[in-house]
């Protein structure tokens, strides 16, 4: 072979050679500054309040602890400096390769002196890219693949995005990548606000992020007298240890609103802003903690509170649950549904004064009253099993009686109220009125916290419903109309009178507050749960307490369980604000009214219009017109073979204008009011006049066992 052609074959191979090298090196597709960015995900997600603080964060990715990306200006204009002071000098004068760099390192293999680094931060943020797609290893081939990348990606980005992305993809120590995670978790701040021995501190890390802390102090103090020559390294030292200390122990992040986070945050790779105040969910926590322990002893664990601002509908705070008491502390008992108690009577009673059937002056019988239904007879009581007798419909609002509020419920109808009740929010009350029956009056209907809060925000508004809004990029829906406005301030003025609940809660209780406020309490079956909803002119606050498990508390009610929990709450939220009565509509007056025959107090009074009057009379018992009393339609009367026949007559009683009519039970004629001994089986009482007309009749049944037929 001549030589001519052996120089030809050996530049062809060499060529070859040069061009699968250039092959095989190629750093491939390199992604925009933009790409990166927008794929960048934090490993947790936040719940943040209205002001920006974090209320609770949820951890997405294990492997890492990430935050948010962060900008060159978010970011202290002492840590750029002192990253490149400590890993690239000449960052801003060569094209991603530093050939000065280059020499030197080899240079120093030459003489045999220790290894000196040669990779530029675009060379670095080359390696943190090319290691999200496959692992990148510390060959000569692949130095030379990192070159070729970095010197694409500066054709491509400008310095500022180099130097911005190698600052969000550092690994700082142990699991920190980026710096905002390392700035909250190793100083506990944002990267706007550190300081310049905390970013010398920072940089110290680089080069081996989990080195031991004498190798890590040596390398700060190295790095402090670089940069200014300063021989002192006490500053830098300080801020190091600190960072040390809480990488050993993360600080923990606030968990304030868990059961917002679990619903909001899950399936989101942002953040979420909420409408919450953590200020004010903080206070609304710490209080309902306080107050289900001073009420352990009485077998309660469970609370929750909601509070609103009334105009927007934006919650302030969402209490769910305390989980340090509660057995069930992942049940959310906002949206938990629950027996309503007394806390349905005031949509009742705005139901009635809408329709014109009552006025707040309207007066209603506190009586005994027995109702038939398809399940036998329904026998309504007061919660303190006593009677008062006629009272305003004032009176018994505020008094939170039962049987009146059953006798309105029969003027309204079950049905329309069930539907009221469902226009008003409460989304669970799906049945026809049938289903419920006379009981709903009384709050045997499950409802939620959020429900009954936003309903007692709209009579707060006068009677305009719209939904309550919880993140902060939520659309606020078109207000409508749901309660007649007339008929919310009524219902509103007698929630706030302080005397018309004297009867049963007395002049000093946790409903009175320095301000104007209207509020009503609730108890469910066996003091299952307690309520507490009431507003003021701008907020309205909502609290239950009871128990998850449904297990009854021990003489607990709305106004010793929730009651006292609403009035520091409230108080809290109105501190400092003024909150006056709300001006009266058009569409009511005012008027002097006085009672006869009723232990009702003269007082003025607030009307819709057209139905105002100045006397309400009382008509006398013996006047009204007669009517059996007991026994009751449709009730079914049971014998006792271990008490004596003879001591279980029963009492047949005629009430009102009786003189002259007589009772007729099974075509035998009997005085009114008189006893009578029952034998089993159907019966029939009639009540007649001496012309043999009916003027009232029930029917009822007596059963006995075998032996005393």
């Amino acid at each position: 072979m001549t030589g001519r052609r052996a120089i030809g074959l050996g530049a062809a191979v060499l060529l070859a050679g040069l061009t699968l090298l250039a092959w095989w090196s190629a750093p491939g597709e390199v992604p925009t500054y933009e790409t990166v960015k927008a794929h960048w995900r934090p490993s947790s997600v936040v719940l943040l309040d209205r002001h920006g603080l974090v209320l609770s964060a949820r951890r997405t990715d294990f492997s890492v602890r990430r935050g948010k990306w962060a900008g060159l200006k978010e970011m202290s204009p002492s840590l750029p400096a002192a990253l490149i002071a400590a890993e690239d000098r000449r960052f801003y004068h060569h094209h991603g390769i530093d050939g000065r760099a280059v020499a030197g390192a080899l240079w120093n293999n030459i003489r045999g002196k220790p290894r000196r680094g040669a990779s530029t931060i675009t060379m670095q943020l080359a390696t943190l890219l090319q290691a999200r797609k496959s692992p990148v290893r510390r060959t000569w081939p692949g130095k030379l693949r990192q070159a070729r990348y970095a010197l694409a990606l500066e054709r491509h980005w400008s310095k500022a995005q180099i130097l911005e992305a190698y600052i969000n993809m550092l690994n700082f120590r142990g699991e920190i990548e980026g710096i905002t995670a390392a700035a909250n978790v190793l100083l506990g701040k944002a990267p706007a606000g550190l300081t310049r021995n905390e970013s010398l501190a920072l940089a110290a890390l680089l080069p081996a992020p989990n080195a031991s802390p004498a190798r890590l102090r040596r390398h700060v103090c190295a790095l402090a007298r670089a940069q200014d020559g300063d021989a002192d390294c006490t500053g830098p030292e300080k801020a190091l240890q600190g960072m040390l200390a809480r990488a050993k122990a993360p600080p923990s992040v606030p968990d304030l609103a868990p059961h917002l986070a679990a619903r909001l945050l899950a399936g989101q790779h942002e953040d979420v802003r909420t409408t919450l105040d953590a200020r004010l969910q903080r206070f609304a926590r710490n209080a309902l903690a306080q107050q289900l322990a001073r009420l352990a002893h009485r077998n309660v664990r469970d609370g929750a509170v909601l509070v609103v601002e009334n105009a927007t509908g934006n919650v302030l705070a969402w209490v769910g649950a305390n989980t340090a008491s509660s057995r069930s502390p992942f049940v959310d008992g906002v949206r938990a549904h629950r027996q309503a108690g007394s806390t349905l009577k005031p949509h009742l009673y705005a139901l009635a004064l809408e329709r014109r059937y009552l006025t707040a002056a309207s007066l209603l019988d506190d009586a005994p009253i027995h109702l038939q239904t398809r399940g036998g007879l329904y026998v309504p009581q007061n919660y303190d099993h006593g009677y008062k007798g006629l009272v305003s419909v004032r009176t018994a609002l505020g008094n939170s009686l039962n049987i009146p509020a059953v006798r309105t419920l029969l003027l309204t109808g079950v049905e329309p109220f069930r539907a009221r009740l469902h226009k008003l929010g409460y989304s669970g009350i799906t049945r026809d009125g049938s289903y419920y029956g006379f009981s709903l009056a009384l709050g045997s209907a499950e409802v939620s916290l959020a429900e009954q809060v936003n309903a007692y925000r709209t009579l707060a508004n006068g009677g305009v419903f719209s939904p309550l809004r919880v993140r902060a990029d939520e659309t606020a829906e078109a207000p409508r109309r749901v309660v007649d406005e007339a008929a919310a301030y009524i219902v509103s003025s007698m929630l706030s009178d302080r005397a018309a609940r004297v009867l049963t809660f007395g002049m000093a209780n946790h409903l009175n507050t320095p301000f104007w406020s209207a509020v009503k309490t609730g108890t469910s079956k066996a003091m299952r749960d307690n309520w507490c909803i009431g507003y003021s002119r701008d907020y309205t606050v909502g609290v239950w307490v009871g128990n998850f498990e449904g297990d009854p508390m021990h003489g607990v009610s709305g106004v010793s369980g929730a009651a006292p929990l609403w009035h520091e709450i409230i108080s809290f939220v109105q501190e400092g604000q003024d909150s006056g009565a709300p001006p009266p509509p058009e569409s009511v007056s005012t008027r002097d009214v006085h009672f006869a025959g009723t232990i009702e107090p003269p007082r003025r009074e607030v009307f819709m219009k057209g139905t105002t009057m100045d006397t309400v009379t009382a008509v006398p018992p013996a006047s009204r017109p007669a009517h059996i009393v007991r026994p009751a339609s449709g009730a079914i009367i049971a014998l006792d073979p271990d008490i004596p026949r003879a001591n279980q007559a029963i009492f047949l009683q005629v009430k009102g204008a009786a003189a002259g009519l007589h009772l007729e039970l099974d075509a035998h004629i009997l005085a009114a009011n008189s006893l009578w001994f029952p034998t089993p089986g159907q019966h029939r009482l009639v009540l007649k006049d001496q012309g043999g007309a009916v003027r009232d009749q029930v029917r009822f049944t007596v059963r006995a066992p075998r032996a005393m037929r």
